[in-house]
């Protein structure tokens, strides 16, 4: 798997008294949460992977070189079961991967360390990832952050169709991997579904809102693609890369700076 993650703040690299030297109170520790799924006829089963590397080891790259922050080995396989029926995705149960993520979690407090963040960028982890934090934050003590996606930026120049009902190998993804790994995208093998459209909308959505309808990859798409990847470019997608390791890099100082603002 190619990565963008540097050698001194991957955690895999370090010997064990190298982990035993780091300041436990004060070091955060990244662990992604990806999948490996069908993405569309034209970008690779490793695209939710690949991105959340590419955006992480670029925040990374953005750090204090005196900050202690590391990148654990990915959890490369995630809750993909709305994939089910598309060759190539390779999923695990909700049980499955609570019970994984939370045994990490057992081992970075064994070993004494305090701050966790959960880097999710794969939409079928997210309730599940939140449910992590708040768990490893009760049955652990550890600091437990949650952070997802590009950190919330505005991906100017997309449109509202595009932001609200892009979900899944659309414009933003395949940008990324076209400014990143331009030989994984096949742009001859673009196709275009939606969801739903921002010009009619409905009570019920398909997430994000009070009323919400539950729904599979083949409900809605043959390809396997929600959104339209056909605008995208190598150079959106390095603003956006830029934009959203910045976001990434100030949200990862914030997660080391934190402290209670309850005290009791």
């Amino acid at each position: 798997m190619k990565t963008w993650i540097p050698d001194t703040r991957n955690f895999a690299y370090l010997q064990w008294p190298q982990v035993d030297a780091l300041p436990r109170e004060s070091t955060l520790l990244v662990l992604p949460t990806a999948a490996i799924e069908q993405h569309g006829h034209h970008l690779p089963l490793a695209t939710d992977t690949l991105i959340n590397n590419l955006l992480l080891g670029k925040a990374l790259e953005k750090l204090p070189a005196d900050m202690h922050v590391y990148a654990l080995p990915p959890v490369c396989y995630g809750k993909s079961n709305e994939h089910i029926g598309f060759s190539g995705t390779l999923s695990v149960s909700s049980t499955t991967f609570l019970a994984m993520v939370r045994d990490i979690g057992a081992s970075i407090a064994a070993a004494g360390f305090k701050r966790l963040a959960l880097y999710n960028t794969h939409g079928g982890n997210s309730s599940l990832v939140d449910v992590l934090a708040r768990d490893l934050r009760a049955e652990f003590g550890l600091r437990t952050f949650s952070l997802f996606g590009s950190g919330g930026i505005s991906f100017d120049g997309l449109s509202e169709q595009e932001k609200a009902y892009g979900f899944h190998a659309g414009e933003i993804e395949t940008a990324f991997l076209l400014s990143a790994t331009p030989e994984l995208v096949d742009t001859s093998a673009y196709t275009v579904n939606y969801i739903a459209q921002v010009a009619k909308p409905e009570l019920l959505k398909p997430e994000n809102s009070a009323a919400n309808f539950a729904w599979l990859t083949r409900d809605i798409a043959e390809s396997g693609v929600m959104g339209d990847p056909r605008p995208a470019t190598a150079e959106n997608g390095a603003r956006w890369v830029e934009a959203a390791a910045t976001r990434i890099a100030e949200a990862l100082m914030a997660m080391v700076r934190y402290e209670n603002l309850y005290q009791p």
